[in-house]
């Protein structure tokens, strides 16, 4: 950039030269320094740089493909680095049922909505900013009636009949942007509508999951009901045992009434249960952008989804672009540098061109042409410290910004952690939820026949009855576990969702 654009006395040669321009060469020539300018121009601020990706290269201190032995006739789950999760994932469960309930809600859900219209907003918000880069035109007019008084060329000028102008024509203004504040708000805007953009996406992720986990919900509760059918079953059974030894007087009623206590306790949790299972049943709807009334949940089972077997996850070098938080946090650190730039622009001076081209004249009287050409520039001198101390809290704020970019890598590094070894622990929590599923039912059959011919007490039924009950719900919950933290595994391995998946979902 030439010092001789601060210079006023060129800029004042060049206004005398221009006197002589006619209206149509003056509106060219603004135009024409308004196409050049640009290409002078330099955008002070840094340039944004992206971090450098993470040297890790797993995501356990002890790298594990094979992620536990759950058993006998349970499904085994293993782990497969390189490439991460398909973007509908949720299509591995292989339950037609999961696949239209997660298209309705990729198509219907009003958060999606809301993240639809506020990209939308974000991608305005760049036209604006680039707005800038043009020269600003608008139509201008006005009328008035003027009456001289004694100032106007002397006393005499109070004689002048009272006279009606009017005036119609274009104001044109153009910023130079010689120092790149306008290109820099461009990049901002740019940046922040890239963050609208990983919002949605993770907004449809978020949507996912929520159905899914829901889904397994209902599977998971309609399990445990059976599973409570059963242990009431079981209570039945030792009552007609206890009341048949009563019957011929083998024991006292006291037996009796422990066994049907037993009994009706267990009956009082299935309530709690129906709960659950409304509730799940309740919120689905709501993913779905309907009421509970509209719309009604399938009846999902545990048997009706396939526990997904391979695991893929990408290494942590590419898990950083394959997440949407991490690239949102990204996209507000570009916007944090772009607000550097924007800050530091404001330090220097501004140059504008203005121009106006109109008919003037005299309300029943002829009209002629006039116009004007102006080049000004405004430079901060003293602003209290205000300009630097603006600069100092982008420069802060892009510093927060890497520092939470940062902080978002390594939370989304132990996520998948966390995740591989919860996945490892369910496949163990089931094997020996199994087992003790196994230990409970023989111990109980036993415990029955040592009551039957007077080797064992009632109280020692119960204890095996309530043993074999906490082994029936707890096989269930590991179960269940473990669809729910393979879901998680999904999300948190940076398993996205392409655009249109509702519908091919659905």
């Amino acid at each position: 950039m030439s010092a001789a654009l601060f210079n006023p006395r060129p800029g004042m040669r060049t206004m005398q030269r221009s006197a002589f321009l006619t209206p149509r060469r003056a509106g060219a020539r603004l135009l024409a320094l308004a196409a050049l300018a640009p290409m002078g121009a330099c955008a002070v601020g840094p340039n944004y740089v992206a971090p450098f990706r993470p040297a890790e290269k797993a995501y356990l201190a002890h790298p594990v493909t094979d992620l536990g032995q759950p058993g006998t006739d349970e499904q085994r789950q293993h782990l497969t680095l390189g490439a991460g999760p398909d973007a509908q994932w949720w299509t591995r469960f292989q339950s037609p049922e999961l696949n239209r309930t997660v298209g309705l809600a990729l198509d219907s859900n009003w958060s999606i909505e809301a993240a639809n219209a506020n990209l939308a907003a974000a991608d305005q918000r760049v036209k604006v900013a680039r707005g800038g880069l043009y020269p600003q035109i608008d139509a201008v007019g006005g009328v008035a009636d003027t009456q001289y008084g004694a100032s106007f060329l002397g006393p005499e000028a109070r004689t002048f009949p009272i006279f009606g102008a009017a005036t119609v024509g274009l104001n044109i203004k153009y910023d130079l942007d010689l120092f790149g504040g306008t290109h820099r708000r461009i990049e901002q805007s740019n940046a922040m509508a890239a963050f609208q953009r990983e919002a949605l996406n993770a907004v449809h992720v978020s949507v996912a999951e929520n159905a899914v986990v829901q889904a397994v919900e209902i599977a998971s509760v309609r399990a445990q009901i059976d599973a409570l059918g059963k242990v009431v079953a079981s209570d039945q059974q030792t009552l007609d045992l206890v009341r048949a030894a009563r019957g011929v007087g083998a024991v006292s009623d006291i037996d009796v009434t422990t066994a049907q206590s037993q009994l009706d306790r267990d009956r009082t949790l299935l309530p709690p249960l129906v709960q659950r299972l409304n509730a799940a049943q309740d919120a689905l709807p709501l993913l779905v952008g309907k009421s509970p009334s509209l719309w009604s949940a399938p009846d999902f089972t545990l048997a009706s989804l396939t526990l997904p077997e391979d695991l893929p996850v990408a290494v942590p070098s590419e898990l950083i672009r394959a997440r949407p938080d991490i690239r949102a946090a990204e996209s507000q650190l570009h916007a944090a540098s772009a607000a550097v730039g924007v800050a530091t622009a404001d330090l220097y001076p501004k140059v504008t061109l203005s121009a106006a081209i109109s008919e003037d004249g005299v309300i029943g009287g002829a009209y002629g042409p006039a116009w004007n050409l102006f080049g000004g520039l405004t430079a901060p001198i003293f602003h209290g410290g205000a300009l630097t101390a603006q600069r100092r809290a982008a420069e802060q704020a892009y510093r927060a910004a890497f520092a939470q970019y940062q902080q978002t890598v390594l939370m989304s590094f132990g996520q998948v952690a966390t995740t591989l070894h919860a996945l490892a622990n369910d496949a163990e929590a089931v094997r020996t939820q199994k087992a003790a599923l196994a230990s409970a039912d023989k111990a109980l059959r036993l415990t029955r026949l040592g009551y039957g011919v007077g080797n064992a007490g009632i109280v020692q039924v119960l204890e095996a009855q309530r043993l074999e009950q906490l082994a029936q719900f707890g096989l269930v919950q590991a179960r269940a576990q473990r669809y729910l933290d393979t879901v998680r595994f999904f999300v948190v391995a940076g398993g996205g969702v392409e655009p249109g998946a509702g519908r091919s979902g659905a």
